[in-house]
């Protein structure tokens, strides 16, 4: 079976969508045309993140009900989703106030699980996603749209983004513990 499938394509996609969205809301702010009071780079940068957002759902479907699960797909969906995040959260500090402390937590949490995942992986043992995890994706994602398009309430939003990151790293650690023995 090719590694090139639907599913495989489709994460890869998220990492060269990734630099878009940054060079959208970096060097976007040299546009000033608005469109309903939003910068119009700014609304690019937010189509293309929740357009990249959305492979991150179909990938994995694609993958399970073709049965088409790689390990170049295992490998790339997780590093992906971790590039389109991080590139976006990062692009926010500079430009949008969002607080560099909560990246740093959002960030060594996604080093811890991919630490504990690694060190299962070395013993033979997988770490799915959890539903936390999931909801964790989700709830980022929903902050940073609403980050970047300067909606109302979006930093409480990230906050709660942050404390169900925070939940969910402290869900994988407790799953990765008999691994530190």
């Amino acid at each position: 079976m090719t590694p090139w499938n639907l599913p495989n394509i489709l994460s890869l996609s998220r990492v060269f969508l990734a630099p878009l969205v940054v060079v959208f809301l970096t060097v976007g702010r040299d546009f000033k045309t608005t469109l309903g009071g939003v910068n119009i780079a700014d609304i690019i940068a937010g189509v293309v993140f929740i357009a990249a957002s959305i492979t991150d759902a179909v990938d994995g479907y694609v993958a399970r009900k073709r049965g088409i699960v790689t390990n170049l797909g295992k490998f790339i969906d997780p590093l992906a989703d971790k590039i389109l995040v991080v590139a976006a959260l990062i692009s926010l500090v500079e430009l949008k106030g969002l607080p560099a402390w909560i990246v740093v937590i959002i960030v060594s949490r996604e080093f811890v699980v991919s630490g504990i995942r690694m060190v299962a992986a070395a013993e033979g043992v997988v770490i799915h996603a959890s539903p936390a995890g999931k909801a964790k994706t989700v709830s980022q994602i929903i902050a940073i749209v609403m980050m970047i398009f300067d909606m109302r309430f979006a930093l409480p939003v990230m906050w709660i983004a942050m404390l169900m990151t925070v939940g969910s790293g402290l869900e994988y650690l407790v799953k990765g513990k008999d691994f530190f023995r």
